[in-house]
């Protein structure tokens, strides 16, 4: 199958350091390239891919101090997959809400977006109602609540490579935090439960320029404690001995967190989790399997004082079970398959192809007739509102 992977510029692909989007992107673009499928990747020129990349942009934006307007590689990236789409069986979009306009007009090409961030903002109801035909993909149940009326065609939880990062029998020495500094994310929450604990807490998270001034009067004071080390951001290829060699991972989120993919960078190293209830993390978190699921510090406390009880083996059994980029690869070719299908019923001339960017099915795919594909003539995908699985359109599956 020739797809296409269409990331967002902020980070590249994979980020140097923090990004959980970009870091997706690459896990799910890789295990696709493996299993035999042509993919490109639209993303900056810093990127790492074994697929073909599509350098809209010279460098991680974040990286970038020239670009002023971020907006505007984006907007150039879009106009890239206009110009392009016709090399693709399907388009996959993760650029949140800033292509729908294109996708509405892309006659004849099968597409799906995956939204990745929190969904609960009253401005993004009128869009979706407006773009209610665009199929779209949540990252977790708890995520696509608040815009029931969107073309949900499935839930496809994150997943990263099985051998990423190595299991750690643990027991552990201190409490880590992995992520961001930003009031959401509740390192505050976390210093908070480690000095309840009267255990060491460790936080390796990067401080983005619109938190900077909450960092420097919320969180900064707090560093002060001896129990309590800053470490910063840090890189891939340091997040398996951060995380192995602690003894909880404290995810005290105040907001409803559309995945945390530290959550199941955690279960990899078999680190059980302390997570604060809230969007995904029931979806993740089972209580006493692989950590405990809470509603305030003091019950946050009182599982850290029980973490001794979560098997870690488990927790990387868990892992293995429900969140590898194996499984999300498979639940991302289901739904492609299943909007190819949905697109050809509609039976409009698919545009002609290069032979050049022509490409053998790989093995298992079942390839949609030529000349069959696209929506109806009004330019819309025949989506219709309204939740649904991926099963709904005749698949099968883990979502």
């Amino acid at each position: 199958m020739r797809i296409a992977q269409v990331a967002p510029l902020f980070e590249s692909v994979p980020p140097k350091l923090y990004g959980g989007t970009e870091r997706v992107v690459s896990y799910l673009t890789e295990e696709l390239v493996r299993l035999g499928h042509q993919v490109t990747l639209f993303a900056t020129g810093d990127s790492r891919t074994s697929a073909r990349l599509v350098p809209v942009w010279p460098q991680a934006l974040r990286l970038d101090e020239t670009c002023a307007d971020q907006l505007a590689p984006h907007v150039l990236m879009i106009e890239q997959v206009a110009r392009m789409a016709d090399q693709f069986d399907v388009i996959h979009f993760h650029v949140a809400q800033l292509h729908l306009p294109l996708a509405r007009r892309l006659h004849g090409v099968a597409h799906l977006t995956t939204l990745h961030g929190r969904l609960d903002l009253p401005e993004l109801v009128p869009l979706f109602d407006e773009f209610s035909e665009i199929p779209v993909v949540s990252i977790s149940d708890a995520q696509r609540q608040p815009l029931p009326r969107a073309a949900w065609v499935g839930t496809v939880h994150h997943g990263l490579p099985a051998g990423l990062l190595p299991f750690s029998p643990g027991p552990g020495e201190y409490l880590a935090f992995l992520g961001r500094v930003s009031p959401e994310k509740g390192v505050g929450r976390a210093i908070a439960i480690a000095r309840a604990c009267g255990i060491p807490l460790r936080i390796a998270a990067k401080v983005d320029p619109a938190d900077r001034v909450y960092f420097e009067t919320e969180i900064r004071p707090l560093l002060d404690d001896p129990l309590v080390e800053f470490i910063g951001e840090i890189g891939e290829n340091e997040k398996g001995p951060f995380l192995g060699g602690a003894r909880a991972l404290l995810f005290p989120i105040d907001w409803p967190e559309p995945f945390g993919v530290v959550m199941i960078e955690a279960l990899a190293c078999g680190l059980p989790v302390v997570a604060f209830e809230g969007g995904s993390v029931g979806e993740v978190i089972s209580n006493g399997v692989n950590g405990f699921v809470v509603r305030s510090v003091e019950e946050a406390v009182h599982a850290v004082h029980r973490i001794g009880s979560i098997d870690r083996r488990a927790c990387r059994a868990d892992f293995e079970r429900r969140f590898t980029a194996s499984r999300m690869a498979a639940d991302y070719l289901a739904l492609y398959r299943a909007v190819r299908r949905a697109a050809a019923a509609f039976r409009l001339p698919r545009p002609a192809l290069s032979p050049a960017v022509e490409a053998p099915v790989a093995a298992g795919e079942a390839p949609v007739p030529a000349g069959e594909y696209g929506g109806p003539a009004n330019g819309r995908s025949g989506f219709t509102g309204g939740a649904r699985r991926a099963n709904d359109l005749g698949e099968s599956g883990h979502l």
